[in-house]
């Protein structure tokens, strides 16, 4: 009879090897396992530097590879037509300046002002001259329309037909404009690499869903003088209705087609921080309003703020105390945000423009007769 094989018994230090090694050979299976899995996940997703197969179409990122942009296609438009405006233009050329931003920068101002500084006193030459020498501006002096309708609010109602001029920068492929009265929070060069389209522009939120409008606070556009002479053509007097104003006749004729701008980045209204109801900004009704948090995400800040004037103007000490935010219980934060972007804004303005804020006008406004209005 053939005897059968046995192995040597194990000494118990023997066996806890054997097994020691059983088990990290199972772990490093499962370990090989999970990296596999991990990077075949990311190359089926696209947008990994793993993605390293010459037959696969790269995804495209979310991070805008600014060094491979030709920026002299595109540009920003800004227009003034007082010395109040014209500083809160160089504002945003500052801010645009500061913050990297590689687009062009357009000025168009009215032609009878130039750069020639005469004196100290002379604002408008300096913050020209500023705004070509500091911030790389290309200033264009334009024939500002001059109002003929004795029903128009001011002047500045009708000088606002200058933004039209945008269309007429055809050496550009896309020209975007911003109301000077905006704090640029956030670089927004990233508008100029949407998809081709005539026109984007954001709703106008705080009036949904009663009525469905755009707002002409940021218009992205692509220059075009078929555009701009049939925009020019609408404010002609045979043919503009009932006094349109800007805003009016843009509704006209891109309130169906125009490519909407999300306003939570680009659409931050001063007036947001006092009011109760954000269910229009926010866009549901189960996240909560967190004012911290909106200024972190925005890239703009509009002050649209009635009954409050502009930044550039100083309030009247009834106003604020009757109309400022009001804090919650001990949450005083969006009072403090409110109070930090126009305490912003008028720092800035002093130390670009050189210029101190307006008196304050009377509160409560008064009519002729001296009675008040609210």
């Amino acid at each position: 009879m053939i005897p059968r094989f046995s192995p040597p018994p194990q000494s118990h230090k023997q066996a806890s090897r054997l097994a020691s090694r059983s088990i990290l050979f199972r772990q490093s299976r499962y370990t090989y396992l999970a990296i596999t899995v991990v990077l075949l996940y990311l190359l089926v997703q696209g947008d990994s530097p793993l993605s390293f197969f010459p037959h696969r179409a790269h995804r495209q990122s979310t991070s805008v590879h600014y060094n491979n942009v030709n920026w002299s296609r595109y540009a920003y438009f800004q227009y003034a037509t007082s010395t109040a405006y014209l500083c809160n233009s160089v504002m945003i050329f500052e801010a645009l300046n500061r913050l990297g931003s590689k687009a062009d920068r357009i000025l168009m101002y009215p032609a009878q002002w130039d750069t020639q500084i005469e004196s100290q006193s002379d604002r408008d030459s300096q913050l020209l001259v500023k705004a070509r020498d500091w911030y790389n501006v290309r200033l264009v002096p334009v024939n500002i329309p001059v109002s003929h309708d004795k029903d128009a609010q001011d002047n500045q109602h009708e000088e606002s037909f200058v933004k039209f001029a945008a269309w007429n920068t055809a050496r550009y492929e896309r020209v975007l404009y911003l109301a000077s009265d905006t704090t640029i929070l956030k670089p927004v060069d990233e508008l100029f690499l949407l998809p081709s389209t005539p026109v984007a522009m954001m709703r106008e939120h705080w009036i949904l869903p009663i009525k469905k409008a755009l707002t002409s606070r940021l218009i992205l556009l692509q220059p075009s003088d078929d555009e701009f002479q049939r925009l020019s053509t609408s404010l002609r007097p045979d043919i503009r209705q009932n006094g349109d104003n800007v805003t009016q006749i843009l509704n006209r004729f891109y309130e169906d087609t125009a490519m909407i701008l999300p306003h939570q980045a680009y659409g931050l209204l001063s007036s947001e921080f006092r009011i109760d109801d954000h269910r229009n900004y926010i866009g549901n009704t189960y996240d909560l309003w967190d004012p911290e948090k909106a200024v972190r995400e925005a890239s703009l800040v509009h002050f649209i703020d009635e009954p409050f004037p502009k930044p550039w103007v100083m309030w009247h000490h009834l106003l604020l105390a009757e109309k400022h935010p009001q804090c919650k219980e001990e949450d005083c934060r969006n009072k403090d945000v409110w109070m930090s972007l126009y305490d912003d804004f008028r720092k800035r303005r002093k130390n670009i423009c050189a210029l101190l804020s307006a008196p304050a006008p009377d509160w409560p406004p008064r009519n002729k007769t001296g009675k008040a209005l609210v």
